[in-house]
């Protein structure tokens, strides 16, 4: 091939590139401007792989760089420091910590129940507080699949929240109903997972 036809060949695929883009940036375009409507997003990150509070926590940061009033109640986290909540915390974030750890650390359903119980009552006042813009209920998940908290409850404070607050929910298995009520959902998948090689777990990095 001479370098003309090289040079041909190099302007129509070029040619064709900008012929996709352009069809690419007409349908984004589209979905910009019929996606008008404002309102507090209720998200869901869940599914078995690792990174789902991690993700929260990130939303959580972005609202407060925006000047945003945020807030955490964490369900079912161990007694451990948590990385996130010494840096949050230092930039006005409010938490509610569980504090019982993990369940088969506990291994008390009474004692776990109860906690939940004032952790989420914690919620409940900050779902109808309209001074809070992002809110993250950190495990909240676990909390209904083990029946500790009733999803009639928690589906009425969702849904009764401020209308431009937007909350984060995040943990495995979340209940279809939670799903349903959802604006956004994410489901984080399991490749593989250093834990599962013998790594232990390491702050800084995994908590």
């Amino acid at each position: 091939m001479t370098a003309q036809n090289e040079n041909e060949q190099a302007q129509i695929k070029a040619e064709r590139h900008k012929v996709r883009q352009r069809k690419v940036k007409a349908g984004v375009d589209a979905k910009i401007a019929a996606a008008q409507e404002e309102k507090g997003i209720l998200l869901v990150l869940t599914g078995n792989g690792k990174g789902k509070s991690t993700s929260g926590f990130g939303t959580v940061a972005r609202a407060v760089g925006h000047g945003k009033k945020a807030a955490v109640v964490q369900f079912i986290k161990g007694t451990w420091e948590c990385g996130e909540r010494n840096l949050l915390e230092s930039a006005g974030v409010e938490f509610h910590v569980m504090g019982t750890g993990f369940t088969w650390e506990t291994q008390d359903k009474e004692k776990d129940t109860a906690a939940a119980l004032l952790a989420w009552e914690a919620a409940e006042k900050l779902l109808q507080d309209e001074s809070i813009d992002c809110l993250m209920l950190d495990e909240l998940t676990y909390m209904v699949s083990y029946h500790y908290l009733d999803v009639e409850r928690v589906l009425t404070a969702l849904k009764h929240r401020p209308p431009m607050q937007h909350v984060i929910i995040t943990g495995r298995a979340c209940h279809r109903a939670i799903i349903e009520l959802a604006d956004t959902v994410s489901e984080v998948q399991s490749i593989k997972h250093a834990f599962e090689a013998g790594i232990k777990a390491q702050p800084g990095f995994d908590y």
